[in-house]
């Protein structure tokens, strides 16, 4: 089958399109055919292999698996042994690693049924950043219905989805992102939008009960001051690095932001959490029904075939995406 394969870290050029052997699904997992993927910041960071810290779990040498992407939509092809949630034939979604390809193995818990509204193009955009932004504010920040929420990032591939779901709950959104997004974000459900090139929510009068960063331009003093004293600051890594805050090529990059969060957590009566976010079927069928439901809708800056991964991620890298870039497979 057709992947893109990676043998070595560094820039887009390290990425081709090459023959591997198509996956067998193990067991209780089912092997999809992919229709359509997804581009998200970690596809960057493990093809640059940045922060180097993040090679001690992608490969010291090289990353493992070879076949880049995460992110999925598809039918099922074939199942393993003691899947019984699925059959040949289903349209789903999903995580794994290997998405970039014609074909994926995934466990059947990071898998969901593909709602029938959603093109492949729009479910492929959904499982990493949207169970990201579900975990962050439902399960690490516990928003409730009238708390003040911010997003800082709000127009990236995680950030269209927070906005949505804090949405969703009855919170007051407010939403951070450059001034080309403003209208993006506000249509995605933001009560406010704070263009970052001209005002520093950190250093304005409002005051939130929960601060979900997705950028990690901000010091922990910062973010801190930001919050009510009893708020909540949700850590969840930063995007792509373009040599601005931590830089590309770093040691720790957003990594060293989440350390001194942990640290600190136990010593001031704000909650600070360093999010980590796991595939889950039932997220997914959450996310689904948000969907269904009309209160979140996938948002899709561009497309490209699978054999231009390496110009999506150039994209992606240089040109500061909004919302999710998809790959057609």
């Amino acid at each position: 089958m057709k992947a893109i394969a990676q043998d070595r870290y560094g820039s887009p050029e390290v990425l081709r399109l090459t023959e591997v052997e198509r996956p067998v699904p193990a067991e209780r997992e089912v092997l999809v055919r992919v229709r359509a993927a997804s581009v998200n910041a970690r596809d960057w960071h493990v093809m640059r292999g940045d922060p180097y810290v993040a090679r001690l779990a992608f490969g010291l040498r090289r990353p493992s698996p070879r076949v880049r992407g995460t992110d999925f939509a598809g039918r099922v092809e074939a199942v393993g042994g003691g899947v019984t949630r699925f059959r040949p034939g289903d349209e789903v979604f999903g995580e794994a690693d290997g998405a970039f390809a014609e074909y994926v193995a995934a466990p059947q818990d990071a898998v969901a049924p593909k709602p029938a509204a959603w093109t492949y193009e729009q479910a492929a955009a959904v499982p990493l950043a949207g169970n990201t932004a579900l975990m962050g504010l439902r399960d690490a920040a516990g928003v409730q219905a009238g708390r003040r929420v911010l997003v800082n990032g709000a127009s990236g591939g995680v950030g269209t989805f927070a906005v949505q779901i804090a949405a969703s709950m009855g919170a007051e959104v407010t939403a951070v992102c450059s001034p080309r997004n403003t209208d993006l974000v506000a249509a995605l459900g933001a009560d406010h939008v704070v263009d970052y090139t001209r005002e520093d929510f950190t250093r304005g009068g409002r005051r939130y009960d929960v601060v979900l960063d997705l950028v990690g331009n901000r010091s922990l003093t910062a973010f801190r001051r930001a919050l009510t004293p009893t708020g909540a600051l949700v850590l969840s890594g930063g995007g792509v690095s373009r040599g601005g805050v931590f830089g590309r090529g770093s040691l720790l990059g957003p990594v060293a932001l989440m350390l001194k969060g942990r640290l600190a957590s136990g010593f001031v009566r704000q909650r600070l959490t360093v999010l980590t976010a796991t595939p889950s079927s039932e997220n997914l069928a959450a996310l689904a029904a948000l969907a269904e439901a009309g209160s979140l809708t996938p948002s899709v800056d561009r497309s490209y075939p699978l054999s231009e991964v390496p110009e999506a991620l150039r994209y992606v890298e240089v040109e500061h995406a909004r919302a999710k870039v998809v790959i057609t497979v």
